[in-house]
């Protein structure tokens, strides 16, 4: 009777090890490199979650596309199979979100804090697609401003019809097709994790769709000239799997939607701090770089708004793109 006391007894303190571990610990999927600022503001998220709720919801961070990019993460996110992220939002499987992507609807630090607020009509818009697959939006981080890495000079980079005489890659998405077009540049389609390859190999000569810091920290080493052009931001949505999110109490649900408002908000805020800070490090390293001001980037602002027309021709929701013009222009 001892024996199968001396049992239950050792059976009970190993289950309550095991169990609360296994509930409380949640895959959080990450796309930028370990010492970019996105991953350290996922792991602040983490740290700062943890000591809210005593452990009862830990966030364990994977960066560098450990689990996969966001084409692959978004989907694991709808069955469950990845709890949470900080990554770029997937299209394939609602074109909607594409008007995440439109070049030239934001074009200031200011312009973003407006857009990407909880009740900013791009956040609500996101959250109606996102739920509608099981997914939620908690916030977001915003990593900075896009520009043109390059290899080679651009002729009149500011003269949206002047080629610029560059091979320009371009993510697989019709924002970025049709805004590398209106500003005059030839795009070539090449996946995320072959571009540094690309431009090394001459399959391109320039990369389009990376953000400042990204740029430095990725390309800094085949890149020689980083134009500051603005057209478009890097959002990372901070999303949670429905089914992750019902694991976790109402009262923990509170905190983690909190943690993550509060470091959308600081996040938001430091941007332009990121960017300044990435464009500086570029020029120690030899790259030169390009800066300009709102009216000198005037002319391809108006370029890519010129070209939003197009995108209800090619398939985004006509009435979603006529709210959305309406909103931005």
């Amino acid at each position: 009777m001892k024996k199968i006391l001396t049992l239950v007894l050792a059976f009970a303190i190993a289950f309550s090890v095991v169990i609360p571990s296994f509930a409380t610990e949640f895959r959080f999927a990450g796309q930028s490199a370990p010492n970019n600022p996105a991953t350290k503001f996922m792991q602040a998220i983490s740290k700062e979650i943890a000591a809210k709720t005593k452990n009862r919801v830990v966030l364990k961070v994977y960066p560098a596309n450990q689990l996969g990019n966001y084409s692959v993460v978004t989907p694991e996110l709808m069955k469950g199979t990845v709890d949470f992220s900080c990554q770029s939002i997937a299209t394939d499987f609602d074109p909607r979100l594409e008007i995440l992507y439109i070049n030239g609807y934001i074009g200031s630090y200011d312009d973003a804090k407006k857009t990407f607020a909880a009740d900013g009509w791009m956040t609500q818009q996101l959250n109606k697609c996102l739920n509608q697959v099981g997914i939620k939006l908690l916030g977001c981080y915003i990593e900075g401003f896009i520009g043109i890495a390059s290899k080679k000079p651009l002729k009149e980079p500011l003269n949206p019809k002047v080629d610029k005489g560059v091979l320009t890659r371009v993510p697989n998405m019709l924002s970025y097709e049709l805004g590398a077009k209106a500003m005059g540049f030839r795009p070539v389609t090449i996946p995320y994790s072959d571009v540094y390859q690309s431009m090394q190999t001459g399959v391109c000569d320039a990369a389009d769709g990376y953000p400042t810091y990204a740029a430095y920290t990725i390309l800094g080493d085949v890149m020689k000239y980083w134009y500051n052009t603005m057209y478009s931001v890097e959002y990372l949505g901070i999303l949670v799997s429905e089914k992750a999110w019902k694991k976790i109490s109402p009262a923990d649900q509170k905190i983690v939607a909190e943690v993550c408002a509060k470091y959308t908000k600081k996040g938001l805020e430091d941007a332009e701090k990121n960017d300044k800070q990435a464009m500086e490090l570029m020029k120690k390293r030899g790259i030169k770089v390009f800066t300009y001001n709102k009216q000198q980037l005037k002319a391809l602002h108006d370029a890519n708004v010129a070209s939003w027309g197009q995108f209800a021709k090619r398939g985004v929701d006509k009435k979603l793109m006529d709210d959305f013009i309406k909103h931005f222009k």
